[in-house]
């Protein structure tokens, strides 16, 4: 199975290049999307050996996947594993990622966080849980933790469904459409770190467009 890592990175490159160098013995390729950096992102992640793609100004987290996306299929990649730049993933868990889309035929496999939320701030967790419950109800199937990033895709999603978010909603997009095209959502246990850095989400504007979205897909049933 030929695996992928795709990193979007904003101004990470105190955290990428330790990432990468960590990934690089388990993946055939990590692939960075630098989201318009204004720091060294892009080149302490080319230096570890990633490819390395660039936007010339930041477009959000879901057109920096949609970029990475675009280059797996041209690469022909089997599947690819999305996670974030900052720490909060553990690259320790990849392993488990492809041993368990060897193992089970479903088109995404989701990190689930929601068996250890000791470490998880409470405002998170309520998001989580409510956010969880409406894109489940979207998808007609039970998803638990539909706002956790770190994801293996079958690429073959990638081709059925087509993606016009730019932002964080494209992780629950992602989920509804994959589901309504036939595809089954599995799921992991994983540990996410919570790190002191500032969230690069918009709690109001972010809201917005998840409403938006739901909204939409209420009524959009292709």
């Amino acid at each position: 199975m030929k695996v992928g890592v795709i990193i979007p990175a904003f101004n990470e490159a105190k955290t990428i290049p330790c990432l990468i160098e960590h990934l690089l013995p388990l993946v055939n390729e990590v692939v960075v999307i630098d989201d318009g950096s204004t720091d060294r992102t892009a080149e302490e992640a080319k230096a570890r050996g990633a490819r390395v793609l660039r936007h010339p100004k930041r477009m959000g987290k879901g057109a920096a996947l949609r970029t990475g996306f675009q280059y797996s299929l041209k690469e022909e990649f089997h599947a690819v594993i999305t996670m974030d730049a900052d720490g909060q993933h553990d690259w320790r868990e990849v392993p488990k990622f492809i041993e368990a889309a060897r193992k089970e035929e479903v088109g995404i496999i989701i990190g689930n966080r929601m068996g250890d939320i000791h470490s998880m701030p409470l405002i998170r967790l309520w998001t989580n849980r409510v956010t969880s419950w409406i894109i489940s109800r979207l998808s007609h199937q039970r998803i638990e933790d539909s706002q956790s990033g770190y994801r293996l895709i079958r690429t073959d999603v990638l081709r059925d469904v087509k993606l016009v978010t730019s932002n964080f909603d494209t992780e629950s997009e992602i989920l509804v459409k994959a589901s309504r095209q036939g595809y089954r959502m599995g799921s992991i246990p994983i540990r996410t770190i919570y790190l002191n850095e500032l969230s690069k989400i918009k709690p109001l504007l972010d809201t917005l467009r998840f409403t938006r979205l739901v909204l939409k897909n209420l009524f959009n049933h292709r």
